[in-house]
């Protein structure tokens, strides 16, 4: 029997009426599913957050079939929210997702955009990671609200408007070829997800998380590698992980250090232990 545990923490809201969080999380017997409803400055129209909570409902029975492919799965959900709320490609809102599934038998990992997953294996720490989104940032490093930000220009309303502009280009290359994929209203983007499968017997745990968790090692360094982070939840709990990224977070106010769209993103991470034991050996 695996044990679950989950740390949650709220960040900025941008938009008026966009809710506590929009990261979300579902923990079944057999599995845990993790999504980052994105963020959108548009107030009156769905939210993110509320798009990843109609997901995890479509996916929560799905889930529970342990018969049914992960990408498969995924795509029917994103097609069941799609059909019942007659959401558009290129005009709804959209979301990450990390599918973690297990049984007797074998471990099963699956991101779809900025939401990883990291396996700790008798083999060594394994990531499960979805990249297309960081090339395509990693391209476009020029201008824009991260140079604003680096300059001193703040988390204002001037940022507000720079980080639109530059959601508005992003969106232009979502669930498209050469850029990247996400859960929204095209359910073939499922299949372009990175997965692992691994016998069960060689996971000693998983940590899957939203990318305002993740940003603590791929943007902040506060934690050196996945095996670091691994190491921190061990030695302080999950809750714990998200106190320091936000703490690192809070030293840099105003985003010079560390040019981000919010000042404090959603936080969401859940440790699955397959053993009753901690990591050693």
């Amino acid at each position: 029997m695996a044990n679950v545990e989950v740390a949650e923490r709220p960040g900025d809201r941008l938009t008026p009426g966009s809710g506590a969080s929009e990261d979300v999380v579902l923990v079944l017997p057999n599995a845990v599913a993790v999504l980052d409803g994105a963020t959108s400055l548009r107030p009156g129209t769905r939210s993110g957050g509320w798009y990843a909570e109609q997901l995890a409902g479509a996916l929560e029975p799905r889930l529970a079939d342990p018969s049914a492919d992960l990408a498969d799965l995924l795509a029917g959900s994103i097609a069941e929210v799609a059909a019942r709320f007659d959401l558009r490609p290129g005009e709804s809102p959209s979301s990450t997702a990390a599918l973690l599934r297990w049984d007797e038998e074998q471990v099963e990992a699956l991101v779809l955009a900025d939401s990883p997953i990291v396996l700790d294996t008798s083999a060594g720490v394994r990531a499960v990671t979805d990249d297309k989104l960081a090339a395509l940032r990693s391209r476009n490093r020029g201008g824009g609200f991260r140079d604003r930000l680096r300059s001193g220009g703040g988390f204002d309303a001037g940022h507000r408007a720079a980080l639109g502009s530059a959601m508005d280009r992003t969106s232009r290359l979502r669930n498209v070829e050469g850029g990247f994929w996400v859960a929204e209203a095209v359910p073939e983007a499922a299949a372009h997800a990175t997965r692992a499968r691994l016998p069960r017997r060689e996971v000693r745990a998983a940590l899957v998380m939203t990318d305002g968790v993740s940003c603590g090692v791929q943007d902040y360094g506060i934690f050196s590698d996945w095996s670091a982070l691994l190491d921190a939840v061990d030695r302080g709990g999950p809750a714990a992980v998200l106190t320091e990224v936000r703490a690192t977070e809070e030293a840099d106010p105003r985003g010079e250090r560390w040019p981000r769209p919010k000042r404090h993103d959603d936080q969401a991470l859940a440790l699955v232990r397959f053993a009753d034991d901690t990591r050693s050996g």
